[in-house]
């Protein structure tokens, strides 16, 4: 069993998504099932500008991100997962999804990330859409990657 924290920073995710804590929570919990891994994390949900920050910091990029993981590396702790709301919204209504269907998806996404998986290889890349799919049918949403050349 996982122990999964939920920092609500932005209160404009409250308009965006319906109980945004508990769906953050399954997303990730479902994520951490998948990969087989247990342990605490802690998910930081998050304005632009902060994540913006955080992407600068870690990342050397100067603009934000939808989601960014950072795995802790102590026995117990799996890292922490940052998810930018305007990024996220407007990723959303780009690809004609809900913003909490987009956000199940990057939790579970950047909860993936944090228990081993990667993306940087195609043959990783493509494990990693194939576990983020079957999470999201889990979870009964939508599979982000129908449709997706």
């Amino acid at each position: 069993m996982s122990d999964i924290s939920v920092i609500l920073a932005a209160p404009g995710w409250r308009a965006a998504v319906r109980q945004p804590e508990a769906l953050v929570r399954r997303a990730a919990e479902a994520a951490l099932r998948e990969a087989g891994a247990t342990g605490m994390v802690t998910v930081l949900l998050t304005d632009d500008r902060s994540v913006k920050q955080l992407n600068g910091q870690h990342r050397a990029k100067a603009k934000p991100t939808n989601v960014l993981s950072f795995p802790a590396g102590v026995p117990g702790q799996l890292g922490d997962v940052a998810l930018a709301l305007g990024v996220v919204r407007r990723e959303a209504r780009d690809a004609g999804r809900r913003t909490a269907d987009h956000l199940a998806h990057l939790v579970a996404h950047g909860a993936l990330h944090l228990a081993g998986h990667d993306h940087i290889l195609a043959g990783e890349a493509r494990r990693m859409e194939r576990a983020e799919a079957r999470v999201m049918r889990r979870l009964g949403l939508p599979n982000p990657w129908r449709g997706v050349t």
